[in-house]
């Protein structure tokens, strides 16, 4: 219900109330006024009867008294008049005329009471009003009643019972009513079309306002509010224009740039509203993000942060992280639908040993498997199923480091492309974070690796050694622990060259990595001298691991120009914690042993034993 209708029915009830309360005000007032009025004229009458009848009895003229009664009908109103005598009257003077002898009960009520007594009645169509009023015998005045009649003072003689009709009263009663409901009905409803008439802008003004408000709140603040008028609801209006430009205004603003920011592309019929503060949220919860991952420790962390939003903010269940490895050359799988080190799922596993078939890797560009679905055929969902994707390279150094690949049902492929300008953000902010982390990582493994021989270093050994150590307390196991140095590889720089020299290190690695398993650690220690440390090997076994590098070493053969450079190699073995549980008090016995090979003429393995220490000193 609108305001006029609310204020409409306000005023016609307010008005309606007055007119009940003054109908019934009026009907009480002139139903006592003429009552009164007829009160006083009966009683006017009963006494100019009693007058009469008093001064008939002193003349002598009683008997002619009904003749004045009817002549007394004449006066305009009165309908009847009858006189009754009381029983103490017909005792002294008989029953007198025949009309005085019919009593009714009202009549013997006031013979019996002496008051007087009124009634009104309904005597055809006509409304009648009936007094009965009493005489009194009384001593005072003249003449005095005792004189005449043997009563006490007091004393009922007799009544007078006079009708009269108050059918014009009633009428003009109804007329007065009538006359000053209309005055009110009227003013009533002239103000209530004035109230109506004021309130009409108010009105109309508050349903426009209402409606812009409906539009703003769907995301629509073109809305206008019309100015009707140079008062305060006019001002209104005009300021409440005034403000939905400058919300219309700021939004779209705001939404262009958080849509450049977000690359997103509004929808010409979405909310401007809603959406906006949808992307705001993006960018917060982002920013949140980015403050969370700068504090990580690893790339690894970050990926699995990234996957953890794809999973709790986007919803999403099926995705891949692949990670370039540019040493490589190859594409690994960092996480499959939220598992670290998964399968290739999603694609075709050749993408992970030739990224080039990958096309976001190659073109750097969002491959969109759902509006364009065979634009990657290295896209390999299983089979007999309807999954579409999107593929999101993410740039590091102006180069694809990364690659996110959504995937998603048929049925869930418009909702992968909304949630595609948001899942960038993050990437984005991502994107340096994991560019900071490789080169951390990069710069670490130059500090902990050999360039040359792509092997760890000795330092690499120092920030390693008490995990190892730790470790072989932990399971109880044994390190065999091998010291390796080319026999006169000096000979090999001076003869020949560094360059030489260094193809034969590269060499020396290259065999000593494939001699061992990959759980064991090859290091170059310094110079030419090599650690190797097995794992779980001792005795006999890390003698057979030994005897098995000396002769591989033996067998290689460096071409170096024109010339083909043969080496041979001497080791050292000691065992931890066997020979000694320190260490790198082992460490030095590997090397005590690998001198006592070279003293007994090199290219040979020699394992350590106590009478080889005569150094007192620990280490």
């Amino acid at each position: 219900m609108n305001l006029n209708a609310k204020v409409t029915f306000f005023f016609a009830g307010i008005v309606g109330l007055l007119i009940v309360a003054l109908v019934a005000i009026s009907l009480y007032a002139f139903r006592n006024f003429s009552l009164d009025t007829a009160s006083d004229h009966m009683r006017t009458a009963a006494e100019i009867v009693r007058v009469h009848l008093t001064e008939s009895m002193i003349n002598g003229t009683i008997s002619k008294r009904e003749g004045f009664l009817k002549r007394l009908l004449e006066v305009q109103g009165l309908k009847s008049a009858r006189v009754i005598r009381s029983p103490l009257v017909e005792q002294q003077f008989g029953k007198g005329l025949m009309q005085e002898s019919e009593a009714d009960s009202s009549d013997r009520d006031v013979l019996r009471l002496g008051k007087p007594h009124f009634v009104i009645s309904d005597i055809g169509n006509d409304l009648v009003f009936r007094g009965t009023f009493p005489y009194i015998a009384s001593s005072s005045g003249t003449p005095n009643c005792l004189q005449c009649h043997q009563v006490e003072e007091g004393a009922v003689l007799g009544a007078i019972t006079i009708t009269m009709s108050i059918n014009a009263l009633k009428e003009k009663a109804l007329w007065a009513i009538s006359g000053i409901v209309g005055a009110v009905a009227f003013f009533g409803i002239l103000l209530i079309v004035l109230v109506r008439r004021m309130l009409k802008p108010v009105s109309t003004t508050a349903h426009a306002v209402e409606t812009a408000v409906h539009k703003a709140l769907e995301g629509d603040f073109k809305s206008h509010v019309e100015h009707n008028t140079n008062d305060e609801i006019g001002h209104i209006a005009a300021d409440m224009n005034r403000l939905l430009t400058f919300l219309d205004d700021g939004l779209n603003r705001i939404g262009k740039n958080v849509a450049r920011l977000t690359g997103r592309t509004p929808s010409p019929d979405e909310n401007l509203l809603t959406a906006t503060i949808d992307m705001v949220d993006g960018l917060t919860k982002a920013a949140h993000f980015k403050q969370a991952i700068e504090e990580d420790e690893t790339k690894s962390e970050i990926y699995q942060r990234l996957s953890a939003t794809l999973n709790s903010e986007f919803k999403v269940k099926e995705f891949s992280i692949y990670e370039l490895n540019h040493h490589k050359h190859q594409m690994e799988a960092v996480i499959v639908d939220g598992q670290f080190g998964g399968n290739c799922r999603w694609c075709d596993p050749q993408i992970l040993i030739r990224p080039e078939a990958c096309r976001a890797r190659r073109t750097g560009h969002v491959v969109d498997g759902v509006t364009n679905p065979a634009i990657c055929y290295s896209f390999k969902p299983p089979e007999d199923s309807e999954y579409q994707h999107i593929c999101i390279p993410i740039m590091q150094s102006g180069a694809v480091g990364s690659v996110l690949q959504l995937v998603a049902a048929h049925g869930d492929r418009h909702r992968l492309i909304a949630i595609e300008p948001y899942v960038n953000v993050y990437l984005r902010e991502a994107s340096p974070v994991l560019e900071t982390k490789r080169l951390m990582e990069t710069l670490r493994e130059a500090n902990l690796r050999d360039p040359m021989t792509g092997l760890n270093n000795r330092r690499f050994l120092e920030e390693y050694v008490e995990t190892l150590v730790a470790n072989v307390h932990r399971i109880k196991a044994h390190l065999a622990i091998l010291m390796l140095d080319l026999d006169y590889f000096k000979m090999v720089n001076d003869t020949h060259g560094h360059d030489a020299g260094d193809a034969v290190l590269k060499a020396l690695a290259k065999v000593l990595k494939q001699t061992v398993r990959s759980s064991d650690m090859v290091i170059r220690y310094g110079g030419e001298e090599f650690l190797i440390i097995l794992q779980d090997a001792e005795g006999d076994n890390a003698d057979r691991v030994a005897e098995n590098i000396r002769v591989a070493v033996e067998s290689i053969k460096t071409q170096v120009g024109s010339v083909v450079i043969q080496k041979t190699i001497s080791i050292g073995i000691a065992d931890f914690p066997t020979d000694s549980d320190t260490f790198w008090q082992t460490v030095k016995y590997a090397d005590v042993a690998l001198y006592r090979a070279k003293e007994e003429g090199r290219n040979r393995v020699v394992r350590f034993n106590p009478s080889m220490w005569t150094d007192t000193k620990e280490y």
